[in-house]
């Protein structure tokens, strides 16, 4: 099966407005070394799109419009050493083991954000998930309002009547395995933001589970209500509706849909999971029945962009990643 139209069309639309920016982000990838990194840094400065920087000891034959920071000379090394200290010296990291932090690719590119040298990091190609989030973490923390950290796919299908022309963001499918209601929350708040950024269009959010509207009571739709509760509390003015099935968040004809007052109308582009297990299970289902593209996952709740790469990406994959972070770098 093709790749949905709405894929192409959301990569060309994420593009057209990094450019309209008038600003090239500086964008920091902490695999230098990989060739696939290398390749679409290469392209991402040939469209001078952005500004690569790229952690690692520069080629012999080096690469146009992109920059090499070897951390082993960098003279920012101090810096960033304080900066991780200061971080990190409440859970008992002296300053000769703060000195050593810098010196790793990952962690470097993470001060780097962290210090304003860039604007956003990308890696991942080479590293886990659980590492480079635990470095971002240590490095530059969570948001203001958001202090959970959880990822959203931009799920593609070839239906443009379903979410926002055949655009959905789903979450969390990569990062917390078990939220409690408040974690629920805050996901669905980061998603919502997430909606807004990458869509372009105002979010209409959907927390799932098994049942709708207190058909069946059970302690997991109880977690859904009550995540409902902390969203009003926190965000009064997102539209926002739960617990239901998803059938009953994507067709615009139901009885949720047609309610006065429902503060969601019509088909839902923005689907909350109540676990990482059914979010995961979703995504994949879509993809392989359905013929749907995940783009991302994308990490949202930290306090500055940063952005994980699959281990087995492609320079395709890396470059749009990186467009993605500069533009969320673009919306802080």
């Amino acid at each position: 099966m093709s790749i949905p139209q709405s894929a192409a069309e959301f990569m060309a639309a994420q593009v057209a407005r990094l450019r309209a920016l008038g600003v090239k982000k500086r964008i920091v990838f902490f695999e230098g070394g990989d060739p696939r990194v290398q390749q679409a840094a290469a392209r991402l400065a040939g469209e001078r799109l952005l500004e690569p920087i790229l952690v690692g000891p520069r080629p012999a034959a080096g690469l146009a419009g992109v920059t090499f920071i070897d951390p082993a000379t960098s003279p920012r090394l101090a810096t960033y050493a304080s900066i991780y200290h200061e971080r990190r010296r409440a859970r008992g990291v002296t300053e000769i083991e703060a000195r050593q932090i810098p010196k790793q690719p990952l962690h470097f590119a993470k001060l780097m954000v962290a210090a304003g040298d860039a604007d956003g990091s990308v890696g991942g190609a080479a590293t886990s998930t659980a590492e480079a989030v635990r470095a971002a973490l240590h490095c530059i923390g969570t948001g203001t309002t958001v202090r959970t950290v959880s990822s959203v796919f931009i799920m593609a299908v070839h239906d443009r009547s379903f979410g926002h022309n055949g655009l959905l963001a789903l979450a969390d499918c990569a990062i917390v395995i078990e939220p409690n209601a408040v974690q629920l929350a805050e996901i669905a708040i980061a998603t919502a933001e997430t909606t807004r950024i990458l869509l372009d269009t105002e979010p209409i959010v959907a927390l799932l589970s098994f049942s709708t509207m207190g058909s069946t009571k059970h302690k997991a739709a109880d977690k859904v209500i009550e995540a409902l509760k902390v969203i009003r509390a926190r965000a009064p003015e997102l539209r926002v509706d739960g617990e239901m099935q998803a059938d009953a968040a994507l067709v615009p004809d139901v009885a949720w849909a047609k309610a006065p007052g429902s503060p969601v109308a019509g088909r839902a582009n923005t689907l909350i999971f109540p676990d990482l297990a059914s979010a995961n299970i979703a995504y994949k289902m879509v993809e392989r029945l359905g013929g749907g593209m995940a783009i991302g996952p994308f990490l949202q709740g930290m306090a500055k962009a940063g952005n994980d790469l699959s281990r087995g990406c492609s320079v395709e994959d890396i470059y749009g990643v990186a467009v993605i972070t500069a533009l969320q770098s673009a919306m802080r």
